[in-house]
């Protein structure tokens, strides 16, 4: 059955921008018109009267963890689980994301590639949850960080067979680690672990198949590494120089600032571990002053929230969005951000990402105007998934017609 929005503002990421007043076509095989106004045909429509309403192709989150479970101590707790408990975990967090209108996922890092089991089981209908886009296991150097979740690999051989074997599992996106990090024990955050010859074999697997790469970071040295590697994203990127900004320019290169995570860490004292409070306190003020750099001169971003790391439960993406606001990003490009920027780090901006003619019906409908108030995506009001109503307000949160 078909489905129309009337009386609706649209942000289309598109070659029409924002319509006021316009309308929305759709069905299960995607948006079928969009414009001030549409034609519908003979066929059965059911209609929602958008007045006072604005609809943005729904949001993806392009740093997560699907079964990591927001504890103070994640690595811990994930240490003694095993698949089965992470799946299942996952398949809850998949419905939270879903009523936040989250309706795709990055998914970076995962134990037992649970996330590439999970993203099969929605693709096969098995379960209802978000497009995801999985690395399973990340690849790191013998005790790097993440060792919990990812594949230990040394040298050029052994970081190129464990790409091939994540490849061969499914992953979508390989997700290395160029420096320590804040919630593995023992590890410096700015400390460089793989080298850059190592993520450059990595990142050479992944473009002869046509994946993408990610690469956790913190230290500029390993920041440049990744970069000059050829990653696709930057993760986190803490600490920023002129010359890093300049290669990621010249690259192409995205970055996922993620400036919500080490937030919930310091809000947490006394109930994360020591260490994580310590690492954080010598490298949030340089985490704003990057992303603030990386801004200015024009890098492409896509937001993501870095889930499942301590309290940053799914569903914190209009958190994550409201900071970069207030870090100098306007509204419009935070939307951008979280929509079309972040399908084009996937490589799926032809499925998803806009509103226009021939996409997916992924779709959030938000009370107000969120390019005046970024806060208004916190709430949504309907949530649409290959055109298929997930979430209506006041209303059952997993509806799943």
């Amino acid at each position: 059955m078909k489905c129309k929005l009337t009386n609706i503002r649209i942000i289309t990421n598109g070659e029409q921008d924002v319509i006021e007043s316009g309308e929305v076509l759709f069905d299960k095989q995607g948006i079928l018109d969009v414009g001030q106004t549409v034609e519908t045909g003979e066929e059965q429509v059911t209609e929602f009267d958008g007045t006072g309403l604005t609809v943005l192709p729904s949001m993806i989150d392009s740093h997560v963890h699907l079964g990591m479970d927001a504890s103070p101590d994640p690595f811990a707790k994930m240490k003694e689980e095993e698949a089965a408990d992470i799946a299942f975990r996952a398949v809850k967090q998949g419905q939270e994301f879903l009523a936040a209108g989250i309706t795709a996922v990055r998914n970076l890092g995962t134990r037992y590639n649970a996330d590439i089991n999970y993203r099969n089981a929605v693709e096969e209908g098995t379960i209802t949850g978000p497009r995801v886009f999985a690395a399973g296991r990340p690849i790191v150097m013998t005790g790097g960080h993440g060792h919990v979740m990812a594949i230990e690999a040394d040298g050029c051989e052994e970081v190129t067979k464990a790409a091939r074997a994540q490849l061969k599992a499914g992953a979508d996106v390989l997700k290395m680690m160029a420096t320590g990090g804040v919630l593995t024990k023992g590890t410096d955050p700015g400390a460089v672990q793989l080298s850059e010859e190592e993520m450059r074999c990595i990142c050479q697997e992944a473009e002869h198949v046509s994946k993408t790469t990610a690469a956790h970071t913190i230290g500029t040295e390993g920041i440049k590494n990744a970069i000059r590697a050829g990653v696709t994203t930057i993760e986190h990127a803490y600490m920023l120089d002129t010359e890093a900004v300049e290669l990621m320019i010249e690259k192409g290169t995205f970055l996922v600032p993620t400036l919500i995570a080490p937030r919930l860490i310091l809000d947490q004292p006394g109930s994360v571990p020591e260490y994580m409070i310590s690492k954080v306190q010598k490298i949030i003020d340089d985490h704003s002053v990057s992303f603030q750099m990386a801004l200015e001169a024009g890098v492409p971003i896509a937001a993501g929230t870095d889930a499942g790391t301590p309290f940053n439960v799914p569903g914190l993406l209009a958190d994550e969005l409201a900071l970069m606001v207030s870090n100098g990003m306007s509204e419009k490009e935070a939307i951008r951000s979280a929509t079309i920027m972040a399908a084009k780090a996937v490589r799926a901006d032809g499925l998803i990402g806009s509103i226009e003619k021939g996409k997916a019906a992924d779709l959030l409908v938000v009370e107000g105007n969120p390019l005046d108030d970024i806060g208004a995506l916190k709430n949504p009001s309907f949530v649409f998934i290959g055109g298929k109503l997930f979430y209506e307000a006041n209303k059952n949160p997993a509806l799943q017609k």
